[in-house]
């Protein structure tokens, strides 16, 4: 299977896996369906915390519990053992669409996703058998189809398959075209890529040395100056103590009084 290492925003990303005789256009819109499932992820995660901490949200026009961050939820959260299998389903779900499954190898599928958003829902569907509202932010996260969720606070995030391009080499990956028209048929080829609005050409290059790199590096460059200020007053200092460094010393030699001491000095 060919690797990509898609990359998002900084620092971010995931590995998705495909065959080298896969159509360019069903990649990309895989890629899609897999980023936006991350940010849907995201949402669920942070409005179920809400649901296990404060419990559902009231209608707008209804004041909610003071105690809730948000100051949109009821007050009346379920039982603590029922929050904590929210709880551990949310975190289940975070874990596997988190970035560090790219050092860890760990490539994403739509299923895996979907079987962990199931588990999440399976838990709010046991917490509250009679239903959520449909006001409530953690109903449309696990319910609405993904279109809908451009009207919560995903916004803009979330991305259209049909207006976006891959790229990878700062080239682009041609629709209509198979991935082994632009990688070969290696299936062990690893790629690092990126989707960028359609139309817009290739992606702004990476920089040589990350933002963290180079935090290191000033940080280094600025503790050997010091260092090297340190040296270069020490050896000024060793220079005005010395012998040859004396203004008065060649006079002394001459005269033959560099060796004469003070009564009772030797």
């Amino acid at each position: 299977m060919v690797t990509f290492n898609l990359k998002t925003t900084a620092g971010d990303g995931f590995l998705y896996e495909t065959a080298a005789s896969t159509k360019v256009d069903d990649l990309i819109d895989a890629l899609v369906d897999i980023h936006n499932a991350r940010l849907r992820a995201g949402l669920i995660a942070e409005a179920v915390r809400g649901l296990a901490a404060h419990g559902a949200m009231q209608p707008p026009e209804v004041a909610a519990d003071v105690a809730d961050p948000s100051g949109q939820r009821s007050g009346n959260p379920p039982d603590p053992d029922m929050a904590e299998v929210l709880n551990r389903e949310v975190h289940s779900l975070e874990e596997y669409v988190d970035k560090k499954q790219v050092s860890l190898k760990v490539a994403l599928t739509m299923e895996a996703i979907e079987e962990k958003i199931d588990g999440v829902r399976g838990a709010v569907a046991t917490a509250y058998p009679e239903g959520l509202p449909e006001w409530d932010l953690a109903r449309m996260a696990l319910d609405d189809p993904i279109e809908k969720l451009k009207h919560t606070p995903l916004g803009g995030s979330l991305i259209d398959a049909g207006k976006r391009s891959l790229w990878a080499f700062n080239k682009e990956f041609l629709r209509g075209t198979l991935v082994s028209d632009r990688l070969g048929r290696n299936e062990k080829t690893k790629v690092v890529a990126k989707l960028t609005t359609k139309g817009a050409g290739p992606p702004a290059r990476e920089p040589v040395v990350s933002e963290a790199e180079r935090n290191a590096m000033a940080s280094f460059y600025f503790k050997r100056q010091e260092e090297l200020k340190k040296l270069a007053q020490a050896d000024e200092d060793d220079y005005l103590n010395s012998e040859w460094a004396d203004p008065k010393g060649m006079k002394r030699n001459l005269q033959g009084l560099n060796d004469v001491k003070a009564p009772g000095f030797r």
